[in-house]
């Protein structure tokens, strides 16, 4: 798809546009409650200090073309872009948000990836079963370790290998409203 026809294009209401390798082009439908979590964390990464480096929807560089754009990430604070992009190297956190179409890729395939590339800690936030999976512990295949926090129960503090704390205000994630799509 050339430069003109991308900035002609009307790209339907809802969803996130992005584009990849060799002119492909990938939507993923965005809901109320995918941006109002993701919104919500990126308030709670605050405490990390109003400079920390926390990217949303942005690349990072996987090795053998396997970039990933998650939903957060929070990067380590000495983090320098390699061209363009982080390197997987500087990701201390990364974040998706389950969305209704994303279920399996979120649960299983970015569990294993993102433990595969020895990331510290995956964090699964499902809107739908309100509950958040904080993986830790990688080991090649995915993680050793996954413990459920369910939505409401307080203040969930995560240590990042750096020495930090992001805390997510399990009481302040957005829950879907009644007539909201369930997985």
């Amino acid at each position: 798809m050339s430069v003109d026809a991308i900035v002609q294009t009307e790209f339907p209401e809802g969803y996130a546009v992005f584009f990849g390798a060799e002119g492909k082009v990938i939507m993923t439908p965005q809901s109320e409650e995918h941006s109002s979590t993701i919104r919500s964390m990126q308030i709670d990464t605050l405490a990390l200090g109003r400079h920390a480096k926390v990217t949303s929807d942005v690349y990072i560089d996987f090795p053998a073309d396997e970039n990933s754009a998650p939903d957060l990430a929070i990067l380590r604070e000495d983090a320098q872009k390699q061209g363009k992009r982080y390197s997987f190297d500087d990701v201390l956190l990364i974040s998706e948000v389950v969305s209704t179409s994303s279920a399996r890729k979120d649960y299983d395939d970015c569990t294993a990836k993102y433990g595969r590339y020895s990331i510290p800690i995956y964090l699964i936030v499902d809107p739908y079963a309100q509950e958040v999976v904080v993986h830790s512990q990688p080991d090649g295949t995915g993680y050793i370790a996954a413990h459920t926090h369910r939505y409401g129960t307080g203040k969930l503090p995560i240590e990042l290998a750096d020495g930090r704390v992001f805390t997510v205000d399990l009481d302040e994630l957005p829950r879907p409203e009644s007539g909201s799509e369930a997985h």
